[in-house]
């Protein structure tokens, strides 16, 4: 069972967050419409080079990963033509995404209040930068600078005197893709009771203030960050260095209860009772956070990685590793819960993130490699009710192409 299935949405986006908004919509079930520009998203011509990765007609993973379980369609939304098509689309739509700018849509006729008197029934989820009121609500917004610059994420998640963190690229974009899924489906229900569509919006932005919510509140309270790992209110929430130079992360929030627990695994007994380090009040109040955390580099030194998770999950204290992609790419846990799938594309399989929610009565979907540009124009066309003759007096006139070769887009 797919939840979704029956859903119809129709998606103008482009880049990561909103488009993996439809991603997600597709591969719950939805039938979802992406329109393109005859240039075509960002995403699918040029962003593989910025992601260090190859891009094709039969591989382009930089594309897919955001674009997976949908149609695509070619329109020219400066024609005639191009514009009924789109309308004709959203006539039959259930949701409208995009994360084109507001000034954009209204110069088309689909911004909110235009497409709302028209299709009152129809739920729009408009992806944003800046949010949907003030001077800065048209500004361009790029998850690296308005979520993890001015969200605050940059700023907080630093290593006090370290410059800041270099996330993956849409490290942002992707959480704002599953918090405007969320609200979608709650303005689905909302339809339900009242029979009326409704304007959905997550901006970069505020979705990054949110993940910060911890450090957002507690900041008034004198908890100011950055934080240097050596002074942490909590010395053993902390990373720590084994003996062959990997990074482990240990997570004890009950410090009092764990502390003598601790000191016996790393060979520090004579410390489990000492009245400075048993108490995190103490520790705290006293600021001996540097003096903790270096008894604790010390002896998590002594070991391995490998020793340091064997003997903290025998005493079931979570230790983890930090791992990296490729790490994740043998962890058999994300493997037999299909956190990652293999998507098989002809030179072989690659893996790829599956959407972090799943349903018990339904199967993770297999990622299936998308379409051309336009690979869907006159399919979709002709579910509209537009006859092979209208279709190709459209792509004569310039307002609907069908399949384009990326080597084209590319001017290769």
């Amino acid at each position: 069972m797919q939840p979704l299935k029956g859903l119809k949405v129709v998606d103008l986006t482009t880049f990561l967050a909103t488009p993996t908004t439809g991603r997600i919509l597709g591969e719950w079930g939805a039938d979802v419409i992406k329109v393109e520009a005859f240039k075509g998203d960002p995403c699918r011509v040029n962003q593989a080079v910025v992601f260090g990765m190859p891009s094709s007609d039969e591989e382009n993973l930089a594309f897919d990963v955001a674009n997976f379980h949908k149609r695509f369609v070619a329109l020219n939304l400066k024609t005639e033509k191009g514009l009924e098509v789109m309308m004709k689309l959203l006539a039959e739509a259930d949701v409208f995404i995009t994360n084109t700018r507001t000034k954009s849509l209204a110069k088309m006729g689909l911004d909110w209040e235009s497409l709302h008197e028209k299709f009152p029934r129809l739920i729009m989820g408009h992806g944003l930068g800046y949010g949907k009121k003030g001077p800065e609500k048209d500004a361009a917004g790029f998850d690296v600078t308005c979520y993890m610059g001015r969200g605050g994420v940059f700023g907080t998640t630093v290593n006090k005197g370290d410059s800041p963190m270099i996330p993956t690229n849409g490290y942002g974009d992707y959480q704002c893709s599953v918090f405007l899924v969320a609200g979608i489906l709650a303005a689905l229900q909302g339809r339900e009771k009242t029979g009326e569509g409704d304007y959905v919006t997550c901006a970069l932005q505020h979705a990054g203030i949110y993940t910060l919510a911890t450090g957002m509140i507690s900041a008034q309270y004198g908890n100011p960050y950055p934080k240097s790992r050596l002074e942490v209110n909590n010395p053993l929430n902390n990373v720590f260095r084994s003996k062959d130079q990997k990074w482990v992360v240990l997570c004890l929030p009950e410090y009092d209860r764990d502390w003598p627990r601790v000191m016996h695994l790393i060979g520090r007994d004579e410390l489990a009772d000492h009245p400075d380090y048993k108490c995190c009040q103490t520790v705290n109040d006293k600021g001996l956070a540097p003096e903790v955390v270096k008894i604790l580099d010390d002896g998590f030194a002594q070991f391995t990685r490998e020793e340091l998770l064997k003997m903290f999950s025998e005493n079931d204290m979570p230790c983890e590793p930090a791992q990296t992609p490729t790490d994740i790419y043998e962890d058999q846990n994300a493997l037999i819960n299909e956190y990652i799938k293999a998507v098989p594309y002809p030179d072989g399989p690659r893996w790829c993130p599956t959407a972090p929610v799943q349903f018990e009565l339904g199967e993770t979907d297999d990622l299936i490699p998308g379409g051309k540009l336009g690979s869907a124009t006159a399919d979709v066309m002709k579910e509209l009710g537009y006859s092979e003759d209208e279709i190709k007096a459209a792509e004569e006139e310039g307002a609907v192409s069908g399949p384009v070769d990326l080597a084209v887009l590319q001017g290769k």
